[in-house]
């Protein structure tokens, strides 16, 4: 894992996650593959294993470049853009 500038920026405390999960997978009828969490913000978005690819369109629209996994055991955070797990 690498450090990257966007880290540094992150809110500390870790914002809470505005959801329980992919909200626009639920209005499109899908079923996200895996959750992740905006750690800017706290929303919570599909990985780009699901067909919508939410958490990257946030990213993208938003401009919050650090997301963490919400899968149960797992901890990493990925900078999209860094491209890189931090």
């Amino acid at each position: 894992m690498s450090e990257c500038p966007h880290v540094l920026d992150l809110p500390r405390p870790e914002p809470e996650r505005l959801s329980d999960t992919c909200l626009v997978c639920r209005a499109e009828g899908t079923h996200p593959v895996q959750l992740r969490i905006c750690l800017t913000c706290g929303h919570v978005g599909c990985c780009d294993s699901s067909p919508g690819r939410h958490a990257s369109h946030h990213s993208q629209q938003e401009g919050h470049p650090v997301m963490r996994t919400l899968e149960h055991g797992e901890s990493w955070r990925w900078c999209f853009a860094d491209g890189s797990i931090v």
